[in-house]
Order: C-alpha cells, then structure tokens, then sequence
C-alpha cells in the first residue's frame, strides 16, 4: 500500500535519562526494571511458507514503557528476490542488500538473539513479524521466539479503538505523533514510532511521572498480553513528607482545635487533643 508523509506533529518521545530511570525503577515494588523490546521487519514479501525473507530488522528498548536509547538495526541479504510490490513500499532493493550479511551471520543472529534477551517483545501485527523471525531461526536451528512472549499492539488498539482504522500511521496521529521523518516503512524508523504508540497505548507519558502506581509483580518469565493487561496496585510512600509549618503555627492551630471544636474534631484522631 501507498506510504504518505504525515503533517508534523508531536516529535519522538527522548531516550530516557538515568536519572529518570532510575525513577521508573521506583515504581515497580523495588524489584528489577520492566525491560521490553519493540521490534519490526522489513522482508522480500508477505509471507516465510511461500519463501519470503527478512531483509531488515530494527529492535528499540523500553525500561518501565521508556525508551533507554539502545536499539539494534541490520540489513539482512535475503538470498532471494524482493517483490516489486513490497520494494515500492519499504524502498530496499537487492543491490542495496548485496554486501549485507545473511541471517546466520553472528552479526545478525547472535547479536539480535542477545539484544532480545529475555525481554517481552511488541509489535504492530504480532503474528506477521513473529513469523518472518522464527522462520530465520528454525532454518539455523535456532531456538524460536515463543508465541507467549510477545504482545501485539494492533489487538491492543482494536480493543480501545473498536470498528477504527488502527494501522501504524493511523495510530501516530490519532496520538499525535510526528510522522515526518519517514517516507516509506523502515524497520527502525517504525519500531520507534511504535515505541511511541505503545506508550500511550498503556497509558500515555504520565506513566513515567514519580507518582505514577506500580505495577503488580508477575511471576518471571511471564509478560503483559492483550488478553492480561498489566494490573496497578498503589505503593506505600517510601517516607513522610517534611513538615512545613513552624512549631507556632501547630501550636496555634492545637488551640483553636481545643477552643472551638473541642470533642467534635476530626484532628483528635491524629495525635491532637480536644477537650
């Protein structure tokens, strides 16, 4: 399909700092920092059983829904020819690929697999990218990418956006995310811009605020889905807050609770008598 440069809006959300987190870290129960890893491909054609390959693959990292600023990009050389059709809409052609390394390449498979980890992977159409991938891997031996690990973020938008529209694009201005700095698909461009959805997706900038809830820990190895969202429960301030009124003025305050509420005052409960 056509790929329109969207009008300037909202610019990508910035790489995380450390200080800041440092400060997601806080919300999740003191235990280690949600790590998720966006991920999108670009490939020869639409689907691996006809013989299709990957031809680039772009990945960007999220701490608590952030992202921290690493990604991993590769072209791939797909040892095939690249549809007419999905060349008009991604712009990569095999010449271009001709001296980019093939998928078993460690630079490739060994450095995407240690990229990924162990982290939740989220894409825009799930099944499309998780498919291309595991098909690499299954034709080196590779262990695959377990279905259960990913999240798709078209069923997420389908649920809050029912009956509308929810391709990429769509969803960058329908949150007002600038599509500017594309003209065709790209797997890095549009795994950043993803990264972008899937934070209003899940609630929108705030989350990375220091008041935001946290997030109930899950048992390891087990990841948000579409079908069990991420469940909040509040936490406990860490320490009171300073107190910022001067000992005359608690004392007055202590008297007009005596003289004027005395046995009715909702401030006895706290420490403060009323006679």
């Amino acid at each position: 399909m056509a790929v329109r440069r969207g009008r300037p809006l909202e610019p990508f959300p910035q790489p995380a700092s450390a200080a800041r987190l440092k400060r997601a870290s806080n919300h999740l129960n003191n235990g280690p920092m949600s790590r998720e890893i966006v991920l999108d491909t670009e490939t020869t054609g639409l689907d691996p059983r006809t013989g299709h390959r990957l031809i680039e693959i772009g990945c960007v990292e999220l701490i608590d829904y952030l992202p921290t600023g690493r990604t991993f990009h590769r072209y791939i050389h797909p040892e095939r020819d690249i549809d007419p059709e999905a060349e008009r809409v991604h712009g990569i052609s095999l010449s271009f690929l001709a001296d980019k390394p093939r998928f078993h390449h460690p630079d490739v498979c060994d450095a995407l697999i240690e990229f990924v980890g162990d982290a939740v992977l989220i894409a825009h159409n799930a099944a499309f990218d998780r498919g291309f991938v595991n098909h690499e891997l299954n034709k080196i031996g590779r262990p695959l990418l377990a279905e259960p690990r990913w999240v798709d973020t078209l069923s997420l938008a389908q649920k809050r956006f029912p009956g509308m529209y929810n391709s990429l694009d769509a969803l960058c201005k329908r949150f007002k995310i600038s599509l500017s700095e594309r003209d065709k698909h790209g797997a890095l461009i549009d795994a950043r811009l993803l990264a972008a959805v899937y934070l209003e997706l899940r609630g929108g900038k705030e989350r990375g605020l220091d008041f935001s809830p946290a997030p109930v820990a899950r048992p390891a190895g087990v990841g948000p889905t579409a079908d069990a969202p991420i469940v909040f429960q509040q936490k406990p301030r860490p320490r009171a807050l300073p107190t910022r009124s001067t000992e005359a003025e608690r004392a007055a305050h202590e008297a007009f609770v005596r003289a004027t509420l005395k046995g009715g005052a909702v401030w006895a409960k706290f420490g403060v008598a009323a006679d």
